[in-house]
C-alpha cells in the first residue's frame, strides 16, 4: 500500500467514501433545479388521475414497477412529497397492495440514504465524538429498535431527519432495516386507506376546477384537497400512542438499572 493510500485511508477512506455522497447530493441538486419536486403534488395526481388508471390497466405490474422505482426515488433524495406519494400508492392499488408496496419502496429508500450517511459522515463522527455524543450513541445503541420503532410510529419527526439521524448514532443496517420497516407500516396502512378514499374528491375537485378555468382562466383558479377532512387526530394520536408504546422496553430497561444501583447503594 502506498504512503498516498495510508493518507486516505487515515482521512477516512478519501474519495471513494464520499463518491455516493457526492453523487447523492448531484441527484437531489438536479432534481430541485429541475423542478421535479413540483410534481409531487395533489394537483398534478389528480388532473392526471384518468390517464394514470388507463395506464394501470393497460399495464399493471409495470405501473407497480415505476411506483416503486419514484418512491425509492423521492426518499432516497429527500424530495418533499412522501405523503403524497403514499396517498397516491393507496388511491392508484388499493389500500392493502398500496401500503406494501410503498413500505418496502420506502424502506429500501430510506435504507439507501443512511448507507450513504454512515460510510460518508458516520465512521468519521464516530472517530471524532466527544463524550456527550458517545454517551448519546451508547443509550441509543443498547435500545436501538425501541428508539427506531418510536421514531418512526411517532408523527412529528419529519422522514428525512429520522433516515439520517440513527447513521450518526452508530445505528446498525439490520436494526435500521427492522425498525424502518416494522415502523412505518402503521401510518403507512392509514393513509393508504385515505388515498383509497380520496377517487370521489378528487373527482369532484377536477370538475370544479374545469369549470373555474373555463369561466375565469386557470391561472386565477385554485386546486384544493383538504386534507385535514381526511387525516383525522384520532390518526395523529394513535401513531403517537403507538410510539409511546415502542418506548416501553426503554423505560423497563433504565427501571431495571435503577433499581440495581439502589440495591447495590
Amino acid at each position: 500500500m502506498t504512503d498516498t493510500e495510508n493518507c486516505q485511508r487515515k482521512k477516512g477512506g478519501g474519495i471513494p467514501r464520499w463518491l455516493p455522497l457526492i453523487i447523492i447530493v448531484g441527484l437531489m441538486a438536479v432534481a430541485y433545479l429541475m423542478g421535479w419536486h413540483k410534481y409531487l403534488s395533489l394537483q398534478t395526481i389528480g388532473e392526471n388521475y384518468g390517464q394514470m388508471q388507463a395506464f394501470i390497466a393497460d399495464n399493471f405490474l409495470v405501473s407497480i414497477v415505476l411506483y416503486a422505482v419514484i418512491y425509492i426515488a423521492v426518499v432516497a433524495l429527500s424530495l418533499p412529497g412522501g405523503l403524497i406519494m403514499t396517498l397516491t400508492g393507496g388511491l392508484l392499488f388499493g389500500a392493502v397492495l398500496g401500503a406494501s408496496v410503498t413500505v418496502m419502496a420506502a424502506t429500501i429508500g430510506a435504507t439507501i440514504i443512511f448507507l450513504i450517511a454512515k460510510t460518508s459522515f458516520g465512521e468519521v463522527l464516530a472517530a471524532k465524538a466527544g463524550p456527550w455524543l458517545e454517551k448519546l450513541r451508547g443509550g441509543f445503541q443498547e435500545n436501538a429498535i425501541s428508539y427506531m420503532l418510536f421514531l418512526r410510529l411517532v408523527p412529528a419527526f419529519p422522514f428525512v431527519v429520522v433516515n439520517l439521524a440513527p447513521a450518526f448514532l452508530g445505528v446498525s443496517t439490520r436494526t435500521y432495516v427492522i425498525g424502518t420497516l416494522l415502523g412505518i407500516i402503521p401510518g403507512t396502512m392509514a393513509y393508504s386507506l385515505v388515498g383509497a378514499s380520496l377517487g370521489a374528491p378528487l373527482d369532484a375537485e377536477n370538475k370544479r376546477f374545469a369549470a373555474c378555468a373555463t369561466a375565469n382562466g386557470a391561472e386565477n383558479c385554485s386546486y384544493s384537497i383538504d386534507l385535514k377532512q381526511l387525516v383525522s387526530t384520532e390518526l395523529i394520536f394513535a401513531g403517537v400512542a403507538l410510539g409511546i408504546v415502542a418506548l416501553i422496553p426503554v423505560a423497563y430497561s433504565w427501571y431495571k438499572k435503577r433499581s440495581n444501583s439502589h440495591a447495590e447503594a
